[in-house]
């Protein structure tokens, strides 16, 4: 992305902030409000859409280097990005069924096919198509340059979550950088149907990409990172392990996320708020 370096254009302070609630909801008859969510969870989505805010308005992140406290204009802009990065309900819903969901699965029998986005098998030929003839599966992408292959039909059977976030998600992901826009994504680490687990997923920011042949590197603003380090942070795969055999999608990182992997990923649904009056509100607040 021409102009934006995470070193300059993001924030200074990292994703860390001290054990409070998120928000406060006032509830009648009492004199207190009831705290919901914990900061110190992290706000990564609520950055990484405030620094897409900031450079979509032209606008510098504010110089400070610690984390703002809770109360403040920042803090408040910061958690309001984080619940809208959240894009309630769908987006929670789609973190924690790729949570849910499996690395690889078995694929079908020869002769069986799987009907797309059901457990359903149809032992009338090699084809996911009712009518009997061959096509790509709901969601499939053209193999034009730089994509992957087509979303493989019954004769590959369902996809594992890292082959879904190739074969699906990368071209979003590409479009809004080749477009010329930030693309935040959102990144699934654990495996696991307890919902208390959806916290140890994360968001990320890609400003750049690089492909040689199949293999692609993301560049990507991360806000757990350091901003010593912060324009060195990339996600790597290879498009060919979407079109491959059953086994697990590789993808590699030097993302700030405790030794964990990245099973999976998608795009995250943007929109652009302004972040003037907050900046405005920061800043007079200042001593």
């Amino acid at each position: 992305m021409p102009g934006f370096r995470p070193g300059v254009s993001a924030f200074r302070f990292t994703n860390s902030f001290d054990v409070q609630p998120l928000l406060a909801l006032r509830l009648p008859g009492l004199p207190w409000g009831l705290g919901i969510g914990d900061a110190s969870r992290g706000l990564c989505g609520g950055m990484i859409f405030a620094v897409r805010d900031l450079f979509e308005a032209g606008l510098a992140a504010p110089p400070d280097v610690e984390s703002p406290r809770r109360g403040s204009p920042l803090y408040g802009y910061l958690v309001r990005r984080l619940v809208a990065s959240f894009d309630l309900p769908r987006g929670v819903a789609r973190y924690y069924g790729l949570m849910r969901a499996a690395d690889t699965y078995p694929q079908p029998r020869r002769g069986v096919a799987w009907w797309p986005g059901t457990g359903r098998q149809d032992r009338r030929g090699s084809t996911s198509d009712p009518r009997g003839s061959t096509s790509d599966g709901p969601g499939s992408v053209p193999n034009r340059s730089g994509s992957v292959p087509g979303r493989p039909g019954g004769a590959l059977g369902r996809l594992g979550v890292g082959r879904r976030s190739l074969a699906d998600e990368w071209p979003r992901i590409r479009l809004d950088l080749d477009s010329g826009r930030l693309a935040p994504i959102g990144v699934i680490t654990v495996h696991s149907a307890d919902p208390l687990k959806l916290g140890l997923n994360h968001q990320v920011l890609a400003y750049a990409y690089t492909q040689v042949d199949t293999a692609v590197t993301l560049r990507v603003y991360d806000p757990n990172t350091p901003l010593e380090r912060a324009d060195d942070v990339t996600m790597s795969f290879d498009l060919a392990d979407a079109g491959g055999d059953a086994g697990r999608v590789r993808i590699t990182h030097s993302i700030a996320i405790g030794g964990r992997p990245v099973r999976a990923f998608f795009h995250s649904r943007y929109r652009w708020a302004d972040p003037r009056p907050a900046l405005r509100a920061h800043v007079a607040g200042r001593p």
